[in-house]
């Protein structure tokens, strides 16, 4: 279950949503086509990673996949590089850089088990340990990986490299039989002069401010996008004000948005989150830089600013107070 006792939607709301829905006119129809900004990366700049004290290194593959360099490793969170997911979804934008074309990965870690965030493929072909939650070596049995089980607040180590797998508001499953067998949550990182959030898949909860006060975090790659219908979207996808209200919660230094323009999950357009979260940006006032989106293939360099020197300002209200009100802590 998610810190607050729920758990997914069942399937009646999933048929009024797919079916329904859809036979009534209520969905709204997403553009034929929308396009995000893609560049080519500097393939010679990340054949190497940052050394301990030289921050770190983000790179946007697209979805929610980033490269992470920091502290001499390459690691991939959410590696997904397939042309199609679940078997019937097909890739919008292609990869921001090919997987030939990575530098040595040292591991991965992947969020949860869905099918946009764990891909069995790309695992088998990168061929590295996986980090992830409890239960998430059934899904890759199959394939032979090694995989490392950590529970929310559980620490691992990879190099110099701390990773804790901390909460999220999501769920998982990857069958018909299997919901929430294995668990989901987010990444931090701590590196020896960074420390990178990665969220995985979430809504907004309240789980992200002690997150916040738990790490002092340079960089906040938060999902954006999946979020429209919202009555059945909220519970599992933040929309862009929430993605801003949980930065300021976690007192993150900079937001990375992710979780939008490769695979068409839901109902708004694929290039309407990244607009959407610049807009509210800009009505809040953050300051220039605070707030990223890079364009698939880009890369950005972050480093270690001490947490009593950041401000904490306000995010936008939250959609609906009540539906995320719970106990917030973990162990």
């Amino acid at each position: 279950m998610n810190l607050d006792g729920t758990g997914p939607r069942g399937f009646g709301a999933v048929l009024r949503w797919s079916v329904l829905d859809r036979l009534q006119g209520r969905r709204r129809r997403p553009k034929a086509k929308a396009s995000c900004p893609r560049v080519a990366p500097d393939l010679l700049t990340l054949r190497t990673p940052p050394r301990p004290g030289e921050g770190a290194r983000l790179t946007f593959i697209g979805h929610a996949t980033y490269l992470v360099q920091l502290d001499n490793l390459s690691l991939l969170v959410d590696p997904v590089f397939s042309e199609r997911i679940a078997r019937f979804i097909p890739r919008r934008l292609p990869p921001g850089v090919p997987v030939e074309r990575l530098p040595p990965i040292d591991a991965a870690l992947v969020s949860h088990g869905h099918y946009d965030h764990l891909d069995r493929p790309t695992l088998e072909r990168l061929g590295v340990p996986v980090y992830g939650g409890l239960g998430l070596a059934r899904d890759l049995a199959p394939s032979g990986l090694t995989c490392v089980e950590m529970g929310w607040g559980a620490s691992s180590r990879i190099g110099d490299v701390k990773v804790t797998f901390v909460p999220s508001q999501h769920w998982s499953r990857r069958g018909l039989f299997d919901t929430n067998r294995a668990l989901w949550g987010g990444f931090v990182l701590e590196g020896s002069s960074a420390t990178v959030y990665h969220a995985g898949d979430s809504g907004y909860f309240e789980g992200f401010a002690e997150i916040g006060r738990r790490f002092a975090i340079d960089a906040a790659l938060l999902p954006i996008g999946a979020y429209d219908p919202p009555w059945f979207m909220s519970s599992q996808h933040m929309n862009p004000e929430e993605a801003l209200r949980a930065f300021a919660d976690l007192g993150a230094r900079t937001l990375f948005a992710m979780h939008f323009g490769t695979f068409q999950l839901s109902d708004e357009p694929l290039d309407e989150p990244p607009e959407r979260l610049l807009a509210a940006s800009a009505r809040l006032g953050r300051a220039k830089g605070e707030v990223r989106v890079l364009a698939v293939g880009e890369t950005a360099e972050v480093a270690h600013t001490p947490k009593e020197g950041r401000a904490r300002p306000a995010g936008p209200p939250r959609r609906d107070p009540e539906a995320t009100r719970g106990p917030g802590g973990y162990t």
